[in-house]
């Protein structure tokens, strides 16, 4: 039986990193200081400085990161934010959970990111903020949305979960906006062992109020300033995120040798490959590809052992939890449309070159 092969793995990763991770979690373990230490601190200031900010605050997860965003920058009931309707659950729930209502425009059919061509018209006088999702490890076109938001007067909070070093015009993915908002779930290119999130910001003022959030809405112990929530980062997943980002553009040149090795082989295999605009690095979080016969296509692939993935199956307008947005079936066809037709293909910067190989060829038999 062939060998199983999966969208994503870090059992490799972790076998080489191994050492270098016991000595980080058995100092933070020794350390005295298990929670609000200086591996967040120091992690905080890594991660803003790499992205070009002043600001970094770490939370417990990506979807407290957009909510709270959304909250530090007034944002909250009778509100609208505008986004889109191919994304993770999270995007959607952190702005509902902020108190505001989701407003979808339809995605750009090449990239799959948020087309800017329909932001303007989604915009009513409730409109306050626009959540661009840089997707896949693509950045959104940016300029387009700063200059809507400059003219409207509204926010930008950048959903940047999948983005980490991304480039848009030679500037970082999150450094364009009010706020933004980063994951690191184990499966991100900078990903932990568990989950913990961070936003970025250059305004002392959100820095501040956001550190209040995140902390019961505190600024001393015990004492409430405002209403806030319990949305912390503890030391270990700090300190092992410190010391991963130091290898994060390493790790995302492999991601970009791996999809130009994809690029190569299957370019007449009759799938749909994804596209890189001429103003982005693309840091290939995902390899997703498209075809009208995908189901029957992972079907075939499984058979095989090679388990692959969608990203998104359900666009959120078609879900009845969100069904009380007012949406239908149609609203979004090209969503819609890709929905049934995109899959990823394995990507993680130890993918070995032969695994990578055996998935092209067992693709392109299937295809024919």
């Amino acid at each position: 039986m062939n060998q199983v092969i999966k969208v994503w793995d870090y059992l490799e990763e972790l076998q080489i990193e191994k050492d270098e991770v016991m000595k980080l979690i058995e100092k933070v373990l020794f350390s005295g200081r298990l929670i609000f230490g200086e591996s967040l601190l120091s992690f905080e200031r890594s991660l803003s400085e790499y992205i070009g900010l002043k600001y970094g605050i770490g939370v417990d997860n990506a979807t407290n990161a957009t909510m709270l965003s959304l909250k530090a920058l007034n944002i909250g009931e009778n509100d609208e934010v505008i986004t889109v309707p191919n994304t993770a659950v999270p995007t959607v729930s952190a702005i509902i959970s902020a108190g505001a209502k989701p407003v979808f425009v339809d995605i750009d059919p090449e990239t799959y990111l948020m087309d800017t061509s329909q932001v303007r018209k989604a915009i009513t006088d409730k409109t306050k903020a626009i959540v661009p999702v840089h997707l896949y490890g693509q950045s959104v076109d940016m300029d387009p949305i700063i200059a809507i938001a400059k003219e409207f007067n509204l926010k930008i909070s950048e959903d940047c979960a999948q983005s980490h070093g991304a480039e848009y015009k030679g500037k970082k993915a999150g450094s364009f906006s009010d706020c933004s908002t980063f994951s690191f779930y184990p499966t991100k290119p900078l990903g932990g062992f568990g989950d913990a999130g961070m936003i970025l910001t250059n305004n002392a003022e959100t820095n501040d109020k956001l550190r209040r959030l995140r902390f019961y809405g505190m600024d001393k112990v015990y004492y409430a300033e405002e209403h806030g929530y319990n949305s912390r980062v503890d030391e270990l997943h700090a300190a092992i995120l410190d010391f991963k980002l130091k290898k994060l553009d390493e790790n995302n040149n492999k991601r970009r040798e791996i999809a130009t090795r994809y690029n190569g082989i299957l370019k007449d295999s009759g799938l749909k490959l994804p596209v890189e605009k001429e103003y982005n690095k693309h840091v290939y979080y995902l390899y997703v590809v498209a075809h009208p016969e995908r189901d029957r296509i992972l079907d075939e692939l499984k058979k095989e052992n090679i388990l692959l993935n969608v990203s998104y199956p359900f666009p959120i307008h078609t879900m009845r939890g969100y069904s009380h947005l007012g949406y239908k079936q149609g609203d979004f066809p090209v969503t819609e449309k890709l929905s049934n037709e995109i899959f990823s293909l394995p990507m993680y910067p130890y993918l070995s070159e032969e695994s990578q190989t055996r998935v092209c060829n067992v693709l392109k038999s299937i295809i024919g």
